[in-house]
């Protein structure tokens, strides 16, 4: 993957958050990169104040630091600022905010040197991964204890992940064939500035979420057919008429799923008029969850491809100017809506899994076992997906509208947005789980329709789960069998079933 700095592309990050490890930076970049990194050499220079190059940060910035000493406040302040806590962030997200952090410097703003870069490169190109502690960040003044810990390793200092063990942070660089640096004058707070955890861990959140909002729309698609719902409600001349574009996608997307069935062709005519909302509601639903990925991508890929340190260097005029853009407001708000958008999907995923359950309203046997009594099929399915919908309402409360000041109150509001981004990941898991459930009873219910048969594309899906999970027969350990619908819908596979473009042109 080659990255050109300002345009990379949500493709490009879902790529490498999938696993793709070649991430080079164009060659246009490097001689942007010198000109910055010569311009802050000279004002290092100079015995006029320049912030985070020889003043001290925060509420400190008007200490002028020594010449002898600027090397020094550059390593001390990462191992100060290097304070995260909790587990370490998964190598996926790791490799994410390397990229981003990468492609921001790159921009020729921050002043750093290429070997800053260049080491970054390395990193990611063995796959010598800092471990960095996943709580510690308030979303302002850049995430500035997680990536940190970036810093600490390219010191020298920490650990690092390197095929899957953790080793000493001097062994890692080896790996990747690095000698420990010493920061220039800004280096260090120009690693430790910016946004670039926060926006890995969200897009990474948004990733996870596409592939459930897709996998939810073929589990909703097979639980109409499982309670021999009516395809009307999607017909696409309801939908233009409101005139949601996302809206109309998800019909369009369960009418496609739904062509062909056998069991829609044997109700045509029982005289049921509506279905309850779960099933008739679904465009509406799931498409305005749609319509908020969409928005908040867009979002996450501007923030992915600006500068976000402080301060920043303007080369055409040899300035230094000072201002805010480490301040991550718009990473929680999208991260918020995101998790909002989630929660939704599971409410309504779980509202589809306690109809296919109950026999008044789907006509199956109840709990979708045939010897009811002595099996209690999905009954505690339903409560444990209950469960998880009911958590999400808790989880799905916006942490971008708290905010505790820091740093003698220099930092006097401050964003939240790691946690949003870190509980946005919360609430697809919990999501993903109600999704799985809801997918396994609407395969059981299609199944306790037979002989009739769903149409050729649900029938694929119910083939590839009953790869994974047999039927219901009888009561049995029924967790082990949660769990691998679970990793289906998260691994993205039943997503691959949807008829549904989550993100146009992304």
């Amino acid at each position: 993957m080659r990255c050109i700095p300002g345009e990379l592309t949500l493709a490009e990050l879902r790529s490498l958050w999938a696993g793709e490890t070649s991430f080079e930076l164009d060659a246009s970049a490097w001689e942007v990169i010198d000109r910055a990194a010569r311009t802050v050499a000279e004002l290092a220079d100079r015995d006029d104040p320049a912030y985070g190059i020889n003043t001290g940060f925060g509420r400190l910035a008007s200490t002028k630091i020594p010449r002898d000493q600027l090397e020094l406040l550059q390593r001390n302040l990462i191992l100060s600022h290097a304070v995260g806590v909790g587990d370490p962030l998964d190598p996926p997200t790791v490799r994410l905010v390397l990229a981003l952090k990468v492609a921001s410097l790159a921009r020729g703003a921050s002043g750093v040197r290429r070997e800053l870069v260049e080491a970054l490169l390395a990193l990611l190109e063995h796959d010598v991964l800092p471990i960095i502690p996943e709580k510690g960040s308030v979303g302002a003044s850049g995430d500035l204890a997680p990536l940190a810990h970036v810093g600490a390793l390219l010191m020298g200092v920490g650990d690092a992940l390197v095929a899957g063990a953790r080793v000493p942070a001097i062994d890692a660089l080896a790996e990747a064939g690095l000698a420990p640096l010493s920061f220039a004058p800004k280096e260090g707070l120009a690693l430790i500035n910016g946004t670039q955890v926060s926006t890995a861990i969200a897009l990474a959140g948004l990733f996870a979420l596409e592939r459930t909002l897709a996998a939810a729309v073929v589990a909703g698609a097979l639980a109409v057919d499982a309670a021999a719902g009516s395809m009307v409600p999607f017909d696409a001349r309801i939908h233009a008429l409101r005139g949601h574009p996302t809206q109309a996608d998800v019909a369009a997307a369960l009418t496609t799923l739904l062509a062909g069935s056998g069991i829609v062709q044997s109700h045509q005519d029982c005289g049921k008029v509506q279905d309850p909302y779960s099933l008739r509601c679904q465009p509406q639903v799931l498409g305005a969850v749609l319509d908020l990925v969409r928005m908040q991508a867009a979002v996450l890929e501007r923030e992915a491809n600006g500068v976000t340190d402080n301060p920043l260097v303007f080369v055409e005029t040899g300035e230094v100017l000072s201002g805010g853009n480490f301040h991550a407001e718009p990473v929680a708000f999208a991260a918020d809506v995101l998790a909002i958008g989630a929660a939704e999907i599971g409410g309504l995923a779980e509202r589809q899994l306690a109809l296919l359950i109950d026999h008044s309203l789907s006509g199956l046997p109840p709990f979708l076992v045939r010897e009811g009594g002595v099996n209690s099929g999905f009954m505690i399915a339903q409560v444990t997906a209950a469960a998880l919908a009911s958590e999400n309402k808790t989880l799905a409360h916006p942490a971008s509208v708290d905010s505790l000041p820091t740093s003698a109150n220099q930092e006097d509001h401050v964003s939240m947005a790691t946690f949003a981004a870190r509980k946005l990941h919360e609430v697809v898991a919990n999501t993903q789980t109600v999704v799985a459930i809801t997918l396994l009873a609407a395969v059981q219910g299609v199944e306790l329709r037979r002989p009739l048969r769903s149409s050729d594309r649900l029938e694929q899906v119910i083939a590839l789960v009953r790869e994974y999970v047999p039927h219901y027969d009888l009561d049995h350990y029924l967790a082990p069998d949660i769990a691998r619908a679970t990793e289906l819908v998260r691994a993205g596979a039943i997503a691959e079933h949807a008829p549904l473009r989550i993100l146009e042109q992304r």
